[in-house]
């Protein structure tokens, strides 16, 4: 008997340590949980919010499922009543949605979801709310995954509140910036080379001018030509001067500007045309073109008119955007157009501009028509979300495409910093033959149509 005992309470021995040393791992880690939530929020959740998290979704997700509404009966009630009254028993458990692997994200969860028969994507939209709050996330956002499964994406805290700037190293890909994050935890990354023409609406003090600080002095260390369209006599786009190839600051100086860049555009078709390739970078790298991004401030100075002469250079003014929308995405001409207030009352043109701008940006808005323009035709969650964002959550954003949408804020780019990122990459402006001709006289006396700044690096070197 004895030595039948020795094992068993070996074995009891060996399994009280597992047991101690556990417990010691999970103090230690409870006790250090403030400290490391506060300097190292990634291992915090990784080792103790989501195996919490984890459980919990566990636990409540069929009581969930029911007191949303989500649960579906195995019988049909009469057969229940019936089957209670026959026999006492219970009635049976009803059937929940069949819910996949926890999987953790930088700040939070995702998870997908099998629908039951009759439900659909928008059943479980319905009760986001509820799961934040039974969960103890942030925010839960659920969106259609393919036919009969939805995502379900949870944020555990508001990765909004301070966005990590990162650490730039070098140019990084042609036309692509990171310019904030999303409520995903993830980068918020514009790229050009996927969605070539974006539209940037906000109040004032919304985060408008921030986000394009943002994009500019990252797109200011590319080799890329920058051209700014500035009617507001150029009080916001002059500060990125040295890095700019071009900046027209009246609504004459911007007809002529865009007729070059329209004349640059058919010039590099034909270039393509006679290669035989679909767009430019179909072209050897040594003969492609330098790409192009226009930037375009209050876009309402451009449509507001008082005379029979302004209508006439605006709708000019709006003809060659609309072109440069069409035919630039081919021929590297990128379009960011950014405005306080964009509305159809201001004009056809742009109404036509809005449908070639494929990229969408919402800041808080100071009237519903402008988020309407906006987001409208893409999403209507996407347009609650942003008529949603309060003054308080300055540089918070809806962005918004084809693919969907997602809540946004843009990394904090102070004026003094973008004039100092511009000052350092003048050397990188490319100079541009066809917007010279853009300039017009160059006399004393005459006043350049279009202000150029031509900066060739040898000649600064």
């Amino acid at each position: 008997m004895i030595a039948l005992a020795a094992p068993n309470s070996a074995g009891s021995a060996s399994s009280s340590w597992v047991l101690v040393v556990v417990a010691v791992l999970v103090s230690g880690l409870l006790l250090a949980g403030p400290a490391l939530r506060r300097r190292y929020p990634v291992v915090w959740w990784v080792c103790l919010g989501f195996p919490v998290v984890c459980i919990r979704v566990a636990r409540t997700w069929r009581p969930l499922m029911a007191g949303c509404g989500l649960a579906v009966s195995r019988r049909a009630a009469l057969m229940v009543v019936s089957g209670l009254v026959g026999s006492g028993a219970s009635p049976p458990q009803p059937r929940v949605p069949r819910r996949g692997l926890i999987r953790p994200t930088r700040g939070g969860f995702w998870f997908l979801v099998r629908l039951l028969p009759g439900q659909v994507p928008e059943d479980f939209v319905k009760a986001a709310a509820a799961m934040a709050h039974y969960w103890g996330v942030h925010a839960v956002r659920v969106t259609a995954w393919k036919p009969g499964v939805v995502r379900v994406v949870a944020s555990a805290t508001d990765p909004l509140k301070a966005p990590q700037i990162p650490k730039q190293r070098g140019a990084g890909r042609l036309l692509r910036v990171v310019v904030g994050a999303l409520e995903t935890g993830a980068q918020w990354v514009i790229d050009l080379r996927e969605v070539p023409h974006w539209l940037i609406v906000g109040a004032t003090r919304s985060g408008k001018s921030t986000l394009i600080n943002a994009l500019v002095t990252g797109l200011a260390r590319q080799p890329v030509a920058l051209v700014g369209i500035d009617c507001k006599g150029g009080m916001e786009l002059s500060l990125y001067g040295p890095r700019l190839s071009a900046l027209a600051t009246s609504r004459a100086q911007t007809v002529k500007l865009l007729g070059a860049l329209v004349d640059l555009t058919l010039d590099r078709m034909t270039v393509c045309r006679a290669a035989r390739v679909r767009n430019v970078w179909g072209l050897p790298e040594d003969e492609r073109p330098v790409p192009i991004v226009v930037i375009v401030d209050e876009l309402a100075e451009l449509f507001l008119v008082a005379s029979r002469h302004e209508k006439e250079e605006a709708q000019a003014a709006s003809t060659a955007l609309i072109r440069l929308a069409q035919l630039g995405a081919a021929l590297g001409v990128f379009l960011v157009v950014a405005g306080q207030r964009v509305g159809s009352d201001l004009g056809p043109g742009v109404t036509a501009l809005r449908a070639q701008l494929a990229g969408r940006v919402c800041h808080r808005v100071a009237d519903p028509g402008t988020a309407e323009m906006a987001l409208g035709d893409l999403n209507p969650d996407a347009l609650h979300a942003a008529q949603s964002i309060t003054p308080e959550q300055a540089g918070t954003a809806v962005l918004a495409s084809a693919d969907g949408w997602d809540r946004a804020r843009s990394h904090l780019v102070s004026e003094a910093e973008a004039e100092r990122i511009a000052a350092e990459s003048a050397h990188l402006t490319p100079y541009v033959p066809e917007l010279v001709t853009a300039g017009g006289g160059t006399s004393a006396g005459d006043v350049p149509s279009v202000r150029l700044e031509r900066l060739d690096g040898d000649e600064n070197e």
